[in-house]
């Protein structure tokens, strides 16, 4: 995907964005709204679920994130 510019400023996002709703495997999980460290933005995930192989239960780790593409170079 070609670098677009971001529409939206990051106190827009800030003030407007709203937590997404992410499913895992049936699972739903809310991702929250975050400006990085890293001066880019959108959702984080951070949390444990259950996901079943061959009937046998295992534990995964959940890092996510959803970041607005070209938000790192959008006005403050």
């Amino acid at each position: 995907m070609a670098k677009s510019p971001c529409p939206v400023s990051l106190s827009q996002f800030q003030e407007k964005a709203e937590p997404l709703k992410v499913v895992i495997n049936g699972q739903e999980h809310i991702a929250e709204v975050k400006a990085f460290s890293t001066g880019s933005f959108g959702w984080y995930i951070n949390g444990k679920t259950t996901i079943t192989i061959d009937g046998k239960p295992v534990s995964v780790q959940i890092g996510m994130n959803l970041t607005v593409v070209g938000s790192k170079e959008a006005e403050r």
